[in-house]
């Protein structure tokens, strides 16, 4: 992805939001009727496709740096992504129990 942490950890969430949105809309059809075959292939086809994009935004600039030599760079770019992605995590699940969102 990019240097920057910031974008980064918000190019997770935006990620994550696109993928609860499609899920929603894509199976409000599907409510009231039992579940097939397919449900579990779409779910873990979904969940590997997530980890994938995860792993990508998460360890690929870092890598790039590692094997650049850079590796404190390396180490401080994961962990600030990180930190970000948990402290906007912890912000959307402090605001669901207040009954914010």
């Amino acid at each position: 992805m990019t240097k920057n942490p910031f974008i980064n950890a918000l190019s997770a969430s935006v990620y994550i939001i696109f993928v609860v949105g499609v899920m929603n809309f894509a199976t409000q059809p599907l409510r009231n009727k039992p579940d097939t075959f397919f449900a579990p292939i779409l779910v873990l086809s979904v969940l590997t496709l997530s980890v994938a994009i995860m792993a990508f935004l998460f360890f690929y600039q870092p890598l790039l740096l590692f094997i650049e030599a850079k590796k404190k760079d390396a180490i401080d770019l994961f962990i600030k992504t990180v930190g970000i992605f948990a402290i906007s995590t912890l912000a959307i699940l402090i605001m669901h129990f207040l009954g914010k969102i």
